[in-house]
């Protein structure tokens, strides 16, 4: 099968999963945005600017897990004070991407490819890892089932490369299934203290 054809085939499974996603999963969606309006306030959706495909930006959206920060405290260093019992509820079962449906549905994301990182990196990627902008950013990825938050950042963007070289619709399931006992087993959701990850240095070598 071309690489075109794949692509095809990747694309008509997403919508399929987006919509299909967003039917079955709008009461559970309708609950979880309740209790963040009454555990965390508004606004409900988190949404922030990410690179895609081509290292086009795009909003990504998510239901909100922590409180807005003090002055001063926005750095991922701070997460851990500004996660409630609810937000971590939400990001040990990943419910927490449910609202990535939409960005699905809208082709900003596929289910599978390296996970979008926020405009701002763009200059701090090194050499091969621009790879990563040659598919489509996704929900799941090789890093997500592979250590996730765990990973160092040089580990995480080299998993990123393996998988656009060694790209494929079986690996694409392969790494589907293998989210699964992830998800459910909260495998590597926290990088420590209750962060989920620290900010990628703008000083690698």
């Amino acid at each position: 099968m071309t690489t075109r054809a794949a692509d095809a085939v990747r694309r008509v499974v997403d919508v399929v999963a987006a919509v299909v996603g967003l039917v079955v999963l709008a009461p559970v969606m309708a609950v979880i945005a309740v209790g963040v309006g009454v555990t965390i306030g508004r606004p409900v959706i988190y949404r922030q600017r990410r690179l895609g495909l081509g290292g086009q930006p795009f909003e990504l959206l998510k239901f909100r897990s922590m409180r807005h920060p003090a002055p001063g405290r926005e750095h991922p260093e701070f997460d851990a004070e500004r996660l409630t019992p609810f937000g971590r509820a939400l990001r040990s079962l990943s419910l927490d991407e449910l609202p990535s449906l939409v960005n699905l549905l809208r082709g900003d994301v596929g289910l599978v490819g390296p996970r979008p990182l926020p405009v701002h990196y763009w200059d701090r990627y090194r050499r091969d890892e621009y790879e990563r902008f040659t598919v489509r950013p996704g929900i799941t990825g090789l890093a997500q089932i592979s250590g996730r938050n765990l990973l160092s950042w040089d580990e995480r963007l080299a998993v990123d490369v393996e998988y656009v070289r060694d790209r494929s619709l079986l690996g694409d399931l392969r790494i589907l299934v293998g989210t699964v006992p992830a998800v459910l087993g909260s495998t590597g959701v926290d990088a420590g203290e209750g962060v989920t990850m620290t900010e990628l240095p703008a000083d690698r070598p």
